[in-house]
């Protein structure tokens, strides 16, 4: 157990992105009652994520991370769900294959509320108001009474979170997830792009892997791991007082788990060493995320994982990424080989979304072509210092949305206005997601092939 630690350690540090609730008495009351609340999910299934990533800081595997921005209240429903899912498991059927490694798939889903603000205020015309802050904590309409923080938020998460988990768990379990559905799903997205030719040629490839394991006999039917998957959740920790709520002790090891996900990260906003997001983290069991953006030093990275992972154990820490596409170059390589100098075990994953975000036609967006240019300089760099590109973290959703510019049907700043309903952040629909999954995957590939070419050269 960490040091000087317990669930409400947080307390008496300095903290950062807090709202300000106006009825501490009442605040105090729902956290009470979100104490007496069963757990979202269980040490155990957190313990299985940990082994699973600790495979990948080992180089034998691939973290897909990904989902909204800011779950909301308004648009939770079957069919969100189902279509997210659906989407994320196309991306993890065609990254499999091109990293012939197992991919980790962990969603931001079933708990991310709550978003970081870099203002506190918001100011349309002669009005200022308090800023959205997610779901969790007060309403997106643009009036006083809605941004007040409303502690009452926190149990309307948590029974969300809970309908949500529940959804999800049947579609992995239950048949929704066989390998033969997201086979098909995927040949359907390939053959309506507009980019058909250039991804086919994969798809043709995981094809024929898939006649040959069923001329073996490897079917969905004798074969559970084929028609059942593995899938985890995930947020980031902001709202304090909810996940020292669902903090639970684990009766089998003794340990502290927070409840509320499976794994949790902390924010760049709120990574201060001395500060409360970090004091809370340490001495919690799950695997952590932790989010480096380029004013993170070298020295300041490592000051973070002596604090977070101080065992260096593998697969609890992972590091994701968040430059931009023109700065990952400069800002990748000094942490990597702080990293490596020091010999620690973390995972590398690179997070293309929140550095590459522009104004256009007055709509926060994300172009394509950047999200891509920064994944492809990550797997670069990493191919360069000899270490291990771990995953993706990406801001996505399964519905057809028009937030990011470009893709293989080249939306446009024009298109921008026609189904942008993001909460906060602009998401990659289902198509941009999947396109980004064969382009990455057709890296890989190329990057085994010279591998490969180089040990029989």
């Amino acid at each position: 157990m960490a040091q000087n630690w317990t669930p409400s350690s947080w307390r008496e540090k300095p903290i950062q992105q807090v709202p300000d609730y106006p009825d501490l008495a009442a605040l105090a009351a729902t956290e009470e009652r979100l104490a007496k609340f069963p757990p979202l999910v269980f040490a155990g299934e957190a313990r299985r994520l940990k082994s699973a990533l600790a495979n990948v800081a080992e180089g034998k595997g691939f973290l897909l991370q990904g989902g909204d921005c800011a779950e909301s209240f308004a648009e939770h429903g079957a069919d969100t769900i189902r279509d997210f899912f659906r989407a994320f498991l196309q991306m993890a059927v065609v990254l499999t294959f091109g990293a012939q490694q197992p991919v980790v798939k962990v969603g931001r889903i079933a708990g991310q509320f709550a978003k970081p603000r870099s203002s506190g205020i918001e100011k349309q015309g002669d009005v200022t108001l308090p800023s959205y802050r997610g779901d969790i904590i007060n309403g997106i309409e643009f009036t006083e009474e809605a941004r007040i923080p409303n502690p009452e938020r926190q149990i309307m998460a948590y029974r969300q979170s809970a309908a949500t988990l529940n959804l999800l768990r049947a579609f992995a379990m239950g048949g929704y997830a066989n390998l033969d559905n997201v086979h098909q799903w995927m040949l359907g997205f390939v053959k309506d792009s507009p980019q058909a030719e250039r991804y086919r040629k994969l798809a043709d490839r995981i094809s024929e892997t898939m006649d040959f394991m069923k001329a073996i006999g490897i079917t969905s039917e004798n074969h559970p791991s084929l028609r059942e998957t593995d899938f985890f959740t995930s947020h980031e920790a902001l709202l304090l007082g909810y996940e020292q709520a669902l903090t639970r002790v684990d009766s089998t090891s003794g340990d502290w788990y927070a409840t509320s996900g499976h794994m949790i990260w902390i924010g760049d906003r709120t990574r201060q060493p001395d500060h409360a997001h970090i004091e809370y983290c340490r001495g919690i069991k799950n695997p952590i995320g932790l989010k480096c953006g380029p004013s993170l030093t070298s020295d300041g990275l490592l000051e973070l994982i002596d604090l977070l992972n101080p065992a260096n154990e593998a697969g609890r820490l992972t590091l994701i990424c968040r430059f931009g596409h023109d700065k990952v170059a400069e800002n990748l390589p000094r942490l990597i080989r702080a990293v490596e100098r020091e010999g620690k075990k973390v995972v590398w994953s690179c997070d293309p979304m929140h550095g590459n975000t522009i104004t256009l036609n007055n709509y926060k967006t994300r172009p394509f072509e950047r999200i891509l240019s920064e994944v492809e300089s990550f797997f670069q760099i990493h191919r360069a210092e000899g270490t291990h590109p771990g995953g993706i973290h990406i801001e996505m959703t399964g519905n057809d949305v028009t937030e990011c510019t470009g893709g293989a049907r080249a939306l446009s700043g024009d298109d921008l206005a026609d189904r942008y309903h993001t909460h906060c952040d602009p998401r990659l629909n289902a198509d941009q997601a999947l396109e980004l999954a064969f382009l990455l995957a057709e890296r890989m590939k190329g990057g085994r092939d010279e591998k490969r070419m180089v040990v029989n050269g």
